[in-house]
């Protein structure tokens, strides 16, 4: 057909039907998942065969001819179909970053969970620890307003209770608070000293719920050298478990400090009850309200008996109460001195703690304590000994 100049081209509607539009064998549209593969949580965006980063995107083919793209086939070998099944990474991948767990603070706990400063002090002398806390850095958030209201407390281990813990005033709204407290333990023998470890734990106070931990450390009390203060700086741990097992301290029922002397003056036999320390607990709020009595024994007149005041919900009791019993110094060889350490309790029973004797007849400590006061007159003997669950008559009648 000739078109003259400034003419158009018309084609009839058959002509338009007829005309062949399609380039060649069709080939299936291609999904949005071929576009953005759906890559297992946590792994890295696609992996070339030559071991480069690619973009985990990849653009569309357009050409009607152009053959499948490497890039995905590398997304179907790494991912499977749909990338639900991956498969190994090639030889040269660098290996995928481990997830965290958010509970394990696996990667840096001075991070997570702060730093603790302290000292210790065992004052051989007067059988005494002093554990002086300072201050804490650091410390993991544990409130809502990204804050936490820390506390520290301690306990000797093995025999962690109510009778060992001690524990400082709580700090409001901070993640580095200053203490510089020092809380004492009373009755720590050198025997303590080799085989008991200190524990001590961080916590946030929260009033309307239980504590919460935060991080703690284990100082082994063999570390320390008497009468010398060791500063340490300790990145806090997560809670370690207590071997129960091991847990021999919890057959003692208490520590008493007892104050003997023979006053040529008085003519008689000055005995001190000063303190006791982890006693163990009688009540059911954890707690007992602890008292003494001495006996000096054998007693026909029944007249020997003396008692302490009581001291009400404590297991660490201060009494500082001295008696008097008047002897000649050579009977006192043939004496023994009971004490004896009772729970107090209203409309029943009171309860029998623990108790102690002292005498020619005595071993160890007990012994020592009694002949070193014999045999040194006007001169006042303070010893810790530990107080056993036999009530002492049962152990005079054997």
């Amino acid at each position: 057909m000739t078109l003259r100049k400034g003419e158009k081209t018309t084609i009839s509607i058959q002509e338009h039907m007829a005309i062949d539009v399609c380039p060649g064998p069709i080939k299936p549209i291609k999904q949005i998942s071929d576009y953005f593969p759906r890559f297992p949580r946590g792994l890295p965006a696609a992996v070339g065969r030559s071991g480069a980063l690619r973009p985990a995107v990849s653009q569309p083919s357009v050409g009607p001819t152009e053959t499948p793209r490497e890039d995905d086939e590398d997304v179907d070998q790494l991912f499977g179909a749909y990338g639900t099944t991956p498969a190994p990474p090639p030889a040269k991948c660098p290996p995928a970053e481990e997830a965290v767990d958010p509970e394990g603070y696996e990667s840096d706990d001075c991070t997570a969970l702060g730093t603790l400063d302290f000292s210790l002090l065992y004052d051989q002398e007067n059988n005494a620890l002093h554990c002086t806390i300072n201050k804490a850095k650091g410390l993991k958030p544990m409130d809502h307003n990204g804050l936490a209201d820390p506390y520290v407390k301690l306990h000797l281990l093995p025999g962690a209770s109510k009778a060992n813990k001690l524990r400082t005033k709580t700090l409001r709204n901070t993640l580095n608070p200053t203490w510089n407290e020092t809380l004492t333990y009373y009755g720590i023998t050198d025997e303590d000293m080799i085989r008991k470890t200190l524990r001590i734990s961080v916590c946030d106070e929260d009033k309307f719920r239980h504590n919460e931990f935060i991080g703690e450390t284990r100082i082994p009390l063999k570390k320390l050298k008497p009468n010398q203060t060791k500063n340490f700086s300790i990145c806090l741990e997560k809670q370690l478990p207590i071997d129960k097992t091991e847990d021999k301290s919890l057959e003692e029922r208490g520590r008493i400090l007892i104050s003997l002397k023979y006053s040529s003056q008085k003519q008689g036999l000055l005995v001190g009850i000063i303190r006791c320390a982890h006693l163990a607990a009688m009540d059911a709020n954890g707690y007992s309200d602890p008292y003494v009595k001495t006996y000096l024994k054998p007693d026909e007149d029944k007249k020997s008996k003396h008692k302490t005041a009581v001291k009400k919900k404590t297991l660490n009791p201060e009494f500082n109460e001295e008696f008097c019993y008047e002897i000649k110094h050579g009977d006192l060889a043939k004496k023994t001195l009971e004490v004896t350490v009772w729970d107090y309790d209203i409309g029943k029973s009171n309860d029998f703690i623990g108790g102690v004797v002292l005498g020619i007849n005595a071993k160890g400590e007990r012994l020592k304590h009694w002949f070193d006061c014999l045999k040194n007159k006007d001169k006042k003997i303070e010893r810790w000994h530990t107080l056993t669950n036999e009530l002492p008559g049962a152990v005079l009648s054997d």
